[in-house]
């Protein structure tokens, strides 16, 4: 497996879990840690849902003491206008954290098209097998439960390589675990890819 120049962990004061880096976010993550450096005091995050973009806004914010607009996509247009102005005229950088970049994420007002399209973008991708590893077992182990191996390397070999498959998955676990009283096993493992459809046996 590769290695990445950042720490698996990111760690942040405040009250969110460290933030796990990968090679999927870590592009995204330097940038932010570099914002003095932007040659605009604006960026535009995308990435999918479950992926960790707004606790990444959320330790941007404590790091930068800048602004956040989480779901800008779904935000008033003359709102983001009046903000991106701001940003530059104070100095102060703003993030901005949407589902997709335009032309995906479509603008109809024509000067915030114009902002956006001179804004830095960062993606966060889909979770490779390091960042689904580390994640169970910091669900599992802040819960005094550990995933064995074997059940990391099955479920490796026949998960959708997703955020929101990963958080489904997880939430399944916690379900069956609850209404069988039981550790996390391949067995369980086993049960809960077959009711999410990732395996048919």
């Amino acid at each position: 497996m590769s290695q990445i120049a950042l720490p698996l962990d990111w760690p942040d004061a405040g009250n969110d879990a460290a933030f796990i880096v990968d090679a999927s976010n870590s592009e995204a993550v330097r940038h932010l840690d570099h914002w003095s450096l932007w040659p605009v005091r604006t960026t535009l995050l995308t990435g999918p849902r479950k992926s960790g973009r707004s606790t990444l806004g959320r330790i941007f914010a404590r790091r930068s003491g800048g602004r956040v607009i989480d779901d800008a996509d779904l935000s008033a247009e003359e709102t983001l206008f009046h903000a991106w102005n701001a940003a530059q005229a104070d100095r102060q950088p703003l993030l901005i954290i949407a589902d997709e970049p335009p032309p995906r994420w479509e603008i109809a007002l024509p000067d915030l098209r114009t902002r956006i399209a001179a804004t830095p973008k960062v993606r966060i991708g889909e979770p490779g097998d390091q960042l689904i590893e580390a994640r169970l077992q910091r669900h599992f182990g802040g819960q005094g439960m550990a995933i064995p191996q074997n059940a990391i390397d099955y479920l490796l070999k026949r998960m959708d390589r997703s955020h929101y498959a990963l958080h489904h998955l997880m939430e399944t676990l916690d379900r069956l675990a609850f209404e069988r009283r039981s550790r996390i096993t391949l067995g369980l493992v086993r049960d809960a890819m077959k009711e999410l459809g990732f395996i048919d046996l």
